[in-house]
């Protein structure tokens, strides 16, 4: 059976052209400096965020723990929203690779404000408590069911972690989409983080990688602490080509991605064995069933019916739509999600 498969827009593949550019792309060893292609990756998106430099790594988990490890120091505090990305789905790499600790904010679908930062603070001169040092948003917000911040209040917190001396960092693993949604401009972002992660495997449908933006200070040591990490390869051009293409021919496609979820959504308040939705701004759906349905039950229904996602929690689904869903395929998704 093929399969629809709405689990992660991470399970794209690359097509004919992206996979032309990655065979024909010029490449070095990369940990020498001598990769043309990671190269120019890394000036395209500092370029286009305003920032001085950027690393290109093999995941989004690792620019995120690079950023983390170079704004702190052992014994200081990361401040982030409950449902953040770099807190739950990173493997506790924020205690194991830092040292640090992590003061949480219940925040609106992953968003916070700059009072709720405020709160959170620790007063630097009582030695009782970890020093405040770095404060996380992620944009979209995954577990907030893809959820766009409001630029103002990004550049609220950015006001007020410059006051306080201290990082604001942005996971932007699906900054793209958000993007997409609100017309912000990577320059926007970039003049309100200290350093930016951005993914190239989701929505923008490379087969891996991610890039971390910064001051050119703070990227030198980021390339240290890659090194560290393990994440240095040789000839990576390969993988950085992708991203190229990616960023000149798949972003403008990331619309359709928005009006595929809506479909879903639409359907899904029709569903029998749904309980509520959450109306989605990007390319994540989040929905709860009612109860006494088995979530392991219903996703083999689906399953069994051409249709593969994953659970979101004791009773909550999650689906992703991405480039590799046809219009075709939404229909039919949505044909038989009306009557699950």
């Amino acid at each position: 059976m093929t399969y629809i498969d709405l689990r992660s827009d991470t399970v794209t593949k690359p097509g004919p052209e992206m996979l032309k550019t990655m065979l024909e792309a010029p490449v070095g060893d990369d940990v020498f400096g001598e990769d043309p292609s990671v190269r120019a990756l890394e000036e395209l998106l500092a370029n286009m965020f305003h920032k001085e430099a950027a690393l290109f790594c093999p995941s989004g988990t690792m620019t995120n723990q690079i950023a983390i490890k170079v704004h702190t120091r052992p014994a200081d505090e990361v401040i982030c929203d409950e449902t953040a990305h770099v807190y739950n789905f990173e493997g506790g790499g924020i205690a194991f690779n830092s040292g640090c600790s992590v003061k949480l904010i219940h925040g609106d679908q992953g968003r916070f404000t700059s009072d709720q930062v405020d709160s959170c603070i620790n007063d630097p001169s009582n030695y009782h408590l970890a020093r405040t040092r770095l404060v996380v948003a992620e944009n979209t917000s995954n577990k907030g069911g893809g959820s766009v911040w409001n630029l103002n209040d990004l550049q609220d917190i950015s006001l007020l972690c410059k006051k306080q001396g201290f990082a604001f960092h942005l996971d932007g693993a699906r900054l793209f989409n958000a993007m997409t949604f609100d017309g912000s401009r990577p320059e926007e972002h970039g003049k309100i983080f200290d350093s930016i992660s951005i993914c190239l495997s989701k929505g923008l449908g490379s087969p891996a990688g991610s890039v971390l933006l910064g001051p050119k200070d703070f990227i030198t040591e980021a390339r240290r602490v890659r090194k560290l990490l393990g994440g240095a390869m040789r000839q990576s051009g390969y993988l950085a080509a992708a991203g190229i293409y990616a960023l000149k021919n798949n972003v403008a496609g990331l619309v359709n991605d928005h009006t595929h979820a809506l479909e879903l959504y639409n359907a899904l308040k029709k569903a029998p064995s749904v309980a509520n939705v959450t109306q989605p701004q990007t390319n994540i759906v989040l929905y709860k069933l009612k109860s006494g349905i088995s979530t392991a039950d219903y996703l083999a229904r689906l399953k069994e019916r051409g249709i593969l996602a994953i659970p979101f929690g004791p009773d909550s689904i999650r689906m992703v739509t991405h480039l590799d869903i046809s219009q075709q395929q939404i229909s039919q998704a949505c044909t038989t999600l009306s009557t699950t």
